[in-house]
């Protein structure tokens, strides 16, 4: 899928600025594609080059019979289908030129012009102005019913051929980054102020504190080495006994308050 073909950039900024999802955006781009050929420029109704010739063709085709689902000649009042989605009918563009504050009854011609007929296509899309069905009837967050969809500009004609461009337009739009969320910021918790690490070793702090701690125990093993050697040369005793002598008279001296309600008769 060309992603660069026609006017498919000016359709795809249309649906950013409408608030479209992906898959309601890949929906209108399918829906354009299929409307205009597949060239996604506008175009009039039978792809002829002059309004002229447009009613012309019509004309023809209705005297032949062809057109049996019309039930009266629309176009010889100029009123045919044109831009990316053929808005048809005197009504249609009454409607789409009072919503976009632009005379498409005095000048259908405008329906042409690429800037407004893409905001005919994506916000008639969305607010349901041609068959009164809209985007999120079929396409929402949870669900892509791009089959379904076709009703929103023509029953069901040509459903599954639409839905399978759709599809397409999808992962275009989705390797272009449409309607990815970006990664959110990490959110700055630390009281001192400073950015948060993914390891908390990397802190300064923790390292300083961890360094101390070391010291400490290298401060109590020398500690009681000393003790236990001076124990053992002025009593004789093995350093085990020391040790030994050494740990009571510590626990002693931890528990003294204790040891002295308990020798006062206090429980």
């Amino acid at each position: 899928m060309n992603m660069n073909q026609g006017d498919t950039q000016l359709i795809v900024a249309e649906c950013m600025t409408q608030g479209l999802l992906r898959n309601q955006a890949a929906y209108v781009l399918a829906t354009a594609k299929w409307e205009t050929a597949h060239t996604m420029e506008p175009v009039r109704e039978t792809l002829a080059a002059s309004d002229a010739s447009v009613i012309a063709r019509l004309d023809r085709a209705w005297e032949k019979g062809q057109l049996k689902w019309v039930s009266r000649p629309y176009w010889r009042g100029g009123f045919f289908g044109r831009g990316y989605v053929q808005l048809t009918h005197e009504a249609n563009y009454r409607k789409a030129g009072s919503k976009l504050s632009v005379d498409l009854v005095g000048n259908p011609s405008l329906a042409l012009d690429p800037v407004i007929a893409a905001q005919i296509l994506v916000v008639g899309s969305r607010d349901g102005w041609f068959t009164g069905k809209k985007l999120s009837d079929y396409i929402t967050l949870k669900q892509s019913n791009y089959r379904g969809a076709r009703r929103i500009i023509n029953g069901t004609d040509q459903a599954s051929a639409i839905a399978e461009l759709a599809r397409e337009y999808e992962a275009e739009l989705k390797l272009m980054g449409y309607g990815n969320e970006p990664v959110p910021p990490v959110v700055n918790e630390r009281r001192d102020g400073t950015e948060p690490r993914e390891n908390p070793i990397h802190s300064t702090t923790m390292q300083a504190t961890l360094l101390a701690f070391l010291a400490t125990i290298g401060q109590v093993m020398d500690g009681a080495k000393n003790a236990v050697d001076q124990v053992t040369d002025s009593f004789g005793v093995s350093a085990e006994i020391a040790l030994l002598v050494i740990t009571v008279g510590a626990l002693g001296w931890v528990f003294r308050e204790r040891l002295k309600k308990w020798t006062g008769g206090v429980r």
